[in-house]
């Protein structure tokens, strides 16, 4: 491939050439022709506005943002906001995390009407699916939750169910939600129902969204994110295959079939599950990296302690116990421009004629140096089939999933994407997929038509030929004697980087570091949190931003470890071991576990003191 000249550069990137050069003036009146592609990408796979972030050219950013340049693109794993933060520059992540919330909002507002209009020709239906999370981490299991959503969908209409609502700083958060989307042909209103506190939002949303005022991020979330790694986790789709399950021993195998929710299920295995963990560095300096990646024996226990950062070398480490009982494999490696020094890197490391060629750069690029650690976990997903199943993947179930995507389910989007891969035919009736680090889903489809258990206001029609149901209208009513709440159209955002809340939980745990809960570190005064101890942070040390995902892992790791804990004496029967204030059912499963390691704790003691005996005995018969 031949270098490309200056002029073509010109010619075929202006926008590109004006980031490039920074030329704040020229490329004010580039983007002012309104045949300019602003969304162009160069051959290194960056639009304009991805180009300006890389480069630090702040104006740029700006300039580009005022346009309305796209703040969500994606290229390689990595998107704009991550490579602002990346950058180290406070003034432009601030500028991109403004504008990318704003175009979240517009696009989610737009795009659920279009959904609502695509499901009015698909026949009604009322179903539910169960999620069940579970881990192969000791005690997590039995913290974690589980959840049924109930699916209505009558015409146009759409009412989903739901009692896990999220996280907070020490327990899985409990509720009693509905999400009614109501549809017409081009807008649709969105009501948010809180049966508890009889509280009731609606939201309306339509194609023709008007003036909205973007809302700064708090400085304090900004800084946090500067402060913290850079983390991207992803199920690698395009090496997973399917494989029909067998079942007996030897020359008697067959394939392997299961009854799921009354109906006739093959069972299929999906190998090379990969789940991806990327952590970039390219903003920390090298004493936070050290401080980050400080081994702990809780790191090397769960398996998901990073090595420290080396230039320009791949780390593969030996899988722990608890990898290969589950078939899980990590792996790191390190990728780092050409500049090793750790500062940024000047942009005539590369020329113009070279970087907008599609020639290899071996291995150098713009910007500051990339610290990258890679590590890679596979698991076995398995996969139950329903040829019979009444319902209709594509033109019901989907349109669905993507409604509750828009309800901030980051766990829905894993579980859409995993179902719309090329799979073998049926309907998905059972699933099994990996969703963190140490946490799997199992979600099972079950109930349709209400043909299980009788639902209120669904009525099941049994036909020579086919089953239905009919969805009564009351389903997506609000009751009378609920009270309106004012809806707060950014408060609906999704949930998946929510800056604020994963400050305030890590800010919650390292006040409450000196309880229960906390891990010795030194002296008896000096005690971690549960989250602190995974990143071996010591004790005073800046917050990080946590991942929404690393978050969850974080909530059912600091439950688990409470829920081992053992007291210095008996509790009373009226003692309730500090879990009044929880749910009821998590707190009953604490106390069973408290009273199991006590148990534990009591026989070997009886056993070390019979030993003793058994000691002295033998001495005096000497």
């Amino acid at each position: 491939m031949s270098v490309m000249s200056l002029n073509d550069i010109k010619a075929e990137y202006p926008l590109h050439w004006h980031v490039w050069n920074n030329n704040v003036d020229e490329l004010k009146r580039t983007l002012k022709n309104e045949q300019i592609d602003k969304e162009k990408i160069d051959p290194r796979g960056r639009t304009p506005l991805m180009l300006a972030v890389k480069l630090s050219h702040i104006q740029c950013v700006k300039c580009l943002l005022a346009a309305k340049c796209n703040a969500t693109y994606e290229f390689e794993g990595w998107s704009i906001v991550q490579e602002a933060v990346c950058s180290g520059d406070e003034e432009i992540l601030t500028a991109i995390l403004e504008v990318r919330d704003l175009q979240r909002h517009v696009q989610r507002v737009t795009h659920v009407p279009k959904l609502l209009q695509y499901l009015l020709d698909a026949p009604d239906f009322y179903i539910e699916m169960k999620w069940e999370f579970t881990s192969w981490v000791p005690l997590m299991t039995r913290y974690c939750p589980s959840d049924t959503y109930k699916v209505y969908k009558r015409g146009a209409n759409v009412r989903i169910d739901t009692t896990l609502l999220g996280f907070d700083s020490n327990q899985w958060q409990r509720g009693n939600r509905s999400y009614i989307f109501k549809g017409s042909k081009d807008t649709a209103t969105m009501i948010e129902i809180d049966h508890e506190t009889s509280e009731v939002m609606i939201e309306e949303m339509n194609n023709e969204i008007g003036d909205i005022i973007g809302i700064p991020p708090p400085i304090g979330a900004v800084r946090a994110r500067l402060n913290a790694p850079v983390i991207t986790n992803n199920i690698e789709m395009a090496r997973i295959s399917f494989e029909r399950n067998k079942s007996g021993i030897w020359g008697w195998r067959s394939e392997k079939s299961e009854h799921i929710s009354g109906y006739n299920c093959k069972v299929y295995g999906a190998s090379n599950v990969e789940f991806v963990t990327k952590t970039r560095m390219d903003h920390l300096s090298e004493e936070q990296i050290r401080i980050k990646q400080a081994r702990t024996p809780l790191h090397s226990f769960l398996g998901i302690a990073d090595d420290e950062y080396v230039p320009n070398t791949e780390i593969v480490r030996t899988p722990t116990p608890q990898m290969i009982e589950n078939n899980e494999h990590q792996v790191e490696e390190e990728d780092s421009a050409s500049n090793s020094s750790g500062s940024a890197a000047s942009r005539h490391d590369i020329t113009p004629e070279e970087y907008f060629s599609e020639i290899d750069l071996g291995g150098r690029d713009i910007g500051r140096p990339k610290k990258v650690t890679t590590k890679v976990q596979r698991f076995k997903a398995n996969l139950w089939l329903s040829e019979d199943y009444p319902i209709r993947l594509q033109e019901q179930v989907l349109p669905i999933l993507d409604l509750m995507s828009a309800m901030a389910s980051p766990h829905v989007s894993k579980l859409k994407d995993f179902i719309t891969m090329q799979l073998p035919s049926g309907f998905p009736v059972k699933v099994e997929i990996p969703l963190f680090h140490v946490l799997n889903a199992c979600i099972t489809f079950g109930n349709v038509f209400a043909l299980t258990t009788p639902v209120d206001n669904v009525t099941t029609i049994n036909e020579d030929d086919r089953i239905t149901c009919i969805v009564d209208d009351r389903c997506f009513d609000i009751p009378s004697h609920y009270t309106n709440r004012d809806a707060d159209t950014r408060r609906q955002l999704p949930l998946e980087e929510d800056d604020m809340l994963q400050y305030a939980i890590e800010k919650s745990l390292v006040e409450t570091s000196g309880g229960a809960c906390g891990i010795a570190e030194g002296s008896e005064t000096e005690r971690v949190d549960i989250w602190e101890a995974l990143r071996g942070q010591a004790v005073g040390a800046d917050s990080n931003v946590l991942t929404e995902e690393d978050e969850q892992m974080q909530r059912v790791l600091q439950e688990s470890l409470c829920g081992a804990r053992v007291t210095s004496s008996p509790t009373s029967d009226d003692d309730d071991g500090g879990f009044r204030f929880m749910d009821p059912d998590l707190a009953m499963a604490l106390r069973l576990s408290r009273q199991d390691q006590q148990q534990y704790e009591l026989d070997r003691k009886r056993e070390e003191e019979m030993l003793e005996q058994v000691l002295k005995l033998s001495l005096q018969e000497h």
